[in-house]
């Protein structure tokens, strides 16, 4: 996820005019006209989300499919991540790396059997495709799915829906990926989001995608959901936000996502490195860093937003926050930044500063709220 700007004329998603007819106050997003939020508001959206269902256009990102037998081997060149046994019908969180072992992006991968599907996101999703087209077109077919809209339909509902549709989606699991008729058309579907609910990411061609939508909206559970409840959802499941809380300057150890760097790829691994920063990541696993990302809890009712300077009781800056706001569910503010890692301990007392104040803040375990994927 990511939110870069530019002054190009801003792009539509094929949703674009349900979104208006719904009311949505639109807004510049990666390039994009979006819904931040409809007249319900964002708490109640994010309610919604966490309580019954809850439907996301994320049209705006790229969608890829890697073709050929060397498809996986060749991702692995860009990737720290294991795609060579990535079970078919399975999906992965992966990291695009630069030289320096910086993040330039991070995505899904799911194996299709005779090709990969790639979700890259909408700020980078040019650099991201020029990045496959340049490094893996020698080795395998890189297609550009520009005629698919991408739907998230989220929330504790989701299943029970989505089934009335389509029964097999019921027995897949968390990060399954099959192919599924939905009003009798072909769309690629996996069991994952970004909201930390269980839920389903809906790959279904453009020109279908507002049929598909107003169906499963038609279904009383379900609400339309914009990027403003979005972001509180993926900041309190403790899900980073490209572009913010992930960049070209930190390292996924840095980024506490040692988690998403497969053990095949690493220093003892049977395909170690090979791919870009390699060293630089390496070295990191082995070594340590000095600042890490870390959950924070304002002990306040002050929302402590990025870009805000995290001090020591000395008034010494000792990090930043990349991520904060208002967590509905728990109604309370959280928070997310990069602090030196000797101060990285759960229960560690900081402040953050805010309009020149300090306010107190607390190092926290993420997630803020228990995440609730299905996993059989």
């Amino acid at each position: 996820m990511s939110d870069t700007h530019s002054d190009a004329p801003l792009l539509r998603t094929p949703l674009y005019d349900l979104h208006v007819s719904l009311g949505a106050k639109m807004v510049p997003f990666a390039g994009y006209e979006m819904p931040v939020q409809y007249p319900a508001g964002i708490i109640k959206e994010h309610t919604h989300t966490r309580t019954q269902a809850g439907l996301f256009d994320v049209s705006h990102m790229g969608q890829v499919f890697l073709v050929g037998p060397e498809a996986a081997a060749a991702l692995e060149t860009l990737v720290p991540v294991d795609i060579l046994d990535l079970p078919q019908g399975m999906q992965r969180y992966a990291l695009f790396t630069n030289e320096t072992g910086g993040v330039m992006d991070d995505l899904m991968v799911a194996n299709f059997g005779d090709r990969l599907f790639v979700v890259v996101n909408a700020a980078c999703k040019a650099q991201d495709i020029a990045h496959m087209q340049k490094h893996l077109s020698g080795r395998c077919q890189v297609e550009v799915l520009a005629d698919r809209a991408l739907l998230a339909l989220q929330g504790p509902a989701a299943a029970t829906v989505l089934a009335r549709l389509a029964p097999e989606v019921a027995k897949m699991v968390f990060m399954n990926s099959i192919t599924v008729n939905l009003l009798g058309v072909p769309c690629y579907v996996s069991r994952s989001g970004y909201t930390g609910e269980d839920g389903y990411e809906i790959s279904v061609p453009a020109d279908k995608a507002e049929a598909l939508a107003r169906e499963l909206l038609s279904h009383p559970e379900v609400a339309p959901i914009g990027l403003g409840a979005r972001d509180s959802l993926r900041l309190e499941a403790g899900l980073c936000l490209y572009g913010h809380d992930l960049d070209v300057n930190t390292s996924p150890v840095e980024s506490s996502l040692l988690w998403a760097l497969s053990k095949p790829r690493r220093a003892d691994g049977a395909r170690a490195g090979g791919y870009p920063g390699a060293e630089v990541i390496l070295g990191h696993i082995a070594n340590g860093v000095s600042r890490k990302r870390v959950g924070l809890r304002p002990n306040a009712r002050v929302p402590v937003r990025e870009g805000a300077e995290i001090v020591d009781a000395s008034g010494t800056v000792v990090g930043v926050v990349t991520s904060g706001g208002f967590g509905p569910t728990l109604g309370a503010p959280v928070a997310m930044g990069y602090v030196s890692t000797a101060l990285a301990k759960v229960g560690t007392q900081l402040s953050a500063m805010v309009r020149g104040k300090p306010v107190p803040i607390e190092v926290a375990a993420t997630p803020f709220v228990p995440q609730r994927y299905y996993r059989g």
